[in-house]
């Protein structure tokens, strides 16, 4: 293989000794009552990943409202922080740099979370979709539409989170604005109803996303804070595109020239969307010229087309989800171009080492 592009260091907005980055995956393993992550599995499965440019966890919820998915580990309690604590200690031990995304799934969850109250959206309008609730998979019900206070609290939450993530050891934090969460349901006109300052024109439904990001910057660096969007979403999580969808995220990411961020994170499209006249199926090729900083694309990326897109200039970093699931030496792998081991889908979401802690190094 020709010269390898995610192997070289990166200096721009942020400093990473290679440009893998290991994408945010929810894997369910804060199975105790605080849902505190633990030593013993979140600190030794980042650890054996370490060797990445950068990891960035798994969705950490910002509050028990923020909550839609059984045992994932939290960043709004004491427990949690020194939880975390243990993982960025081991991170930092082997060399490694990480981040925590800061999540709220807003409508994607369930009332069994929260004591029977409805779960809170942009507007109260049911993504027909499921929540993965303790007794498994439950349809979505119709959501509470947030009031303005309800707003400002999850503001709150956001930046006591971010300053959680400081406490914690964290290299830094990415905010979770994308896969049909709370921002990307504010974003998008077919769940975003509104008429009040948060709904209607393009600058509305992204004020929300704007003021947390502000909130959030008071308390950590915008040098260390990044932002994760996923523009041709459609389909999946409750999302609809319309012909609003596009220029939204156009705007979001012109505005983000005007901060310093550690990145901005797009996916490629999670579906074909090539017959929907207004989505954009090349992500990267669309969005690089309209952001003048550091840019981190994923979704289905192998050595080969991530090595090409940076070479082309369409990406400065490339995030593998999966493949650093079942090959915790992911980038020693690319490096001396060796197999890469397939990973079960059958212990994504289960609790326990198996399928977590225990995939193996490859031997040379």
């Amino acid at each position: 293989m020709s010269k390898q592009y995610l192997l070289t260091p990166y200096t721009k907005n942020i400093t990473l000794k290679n440009r893998v980055a290991m994408a945010p995956m929810t894997r369910s393993r804060a199975d105790n009552e605080g849902n505190v992550p633990t030593d013993g599995l979140h600190g030794l499965y980042y650890e054996q990943r370490a060797s990445a440019g950068l990891i960035i966890t798994e969705g950490a919820q910002v509050s028990k409202q923020a909550v839609g998915y059984i045992y994932t580990a939290g960043i709004y309690s004491d427990e949690q922080v020194a939880g975390w604590k243990k993982v960025t200690k081991r991170v930092h031990d082997a060399g490694g740099k990480i981040f925590i995304q800061l999540w709220h799934v807003g409508r994607m969850s369930h009332p069994d979370f929260h004591n029977g109250e409805l779960p809170l959206s942009a507007s109260a309008l049911n993504p027909e979709a499921q929540s993965f609730t303790p007794e498994g998979f439950k349809d979505t019900v119709t959501p509470k539409e947030m009031t303005i206070e309800d707003i400002k609290t999850t503001v709150q939450d956001f930046k006591n989170a971010a300053a959680n993530a400081v406490k914690a050891g964290f290299d830094g934090v990415e905010i979770h604005s994308s896969n049909g969460y709370l921002f990307h349901q504010f974003f998008n006109g077919s769940s975003n109803k509104r008429t009040d300052a948060y709904g209607g024109s393009t600058e509305n439904k992204a004020r929300f996303f704007f003021e947390v990001l502000d909130a959030i910057k008071e308390v950590i660096p915008q040098e260390k804070i990044g932002a994760r969007f996923n523009p041709s979403l459609n389909g999946l999580f409750g999302m609809t595109m319309d012909e609003d969808t596009i220029p939204t995220f156009e705007y979001i990411i012109k505005k983000l020239n005007d901060y310093n961020l550690a990145y901005i994170h797009l996916s490629e499209p999670f579906t074909d969307v090539s017959e929907i006249p207004y989505a954009v199926s090349e992500i990267a090729k669309h969005f690089r010229p309209l952001y003048n900083g550091t840019l981190m694309i994923n979704t289905s990326f192998d050595q080969e087309k991530g090595n090409k897109i940076i070479e082309d200039g369409l990406a400065d970093l490339v995030a593998y989800g999966k493949p650093f699931i079942s090959n915790p030496d992911l980038v020693a792998r690319f490096e001396n171009n060796l197999e890469l081991a397939d990973w079960d889908q059958d212990t994504f979401y289960t609790t326990g080492a198996k399928g977590y802690t225990d995939y193996s190094k490859a031997s040379k």
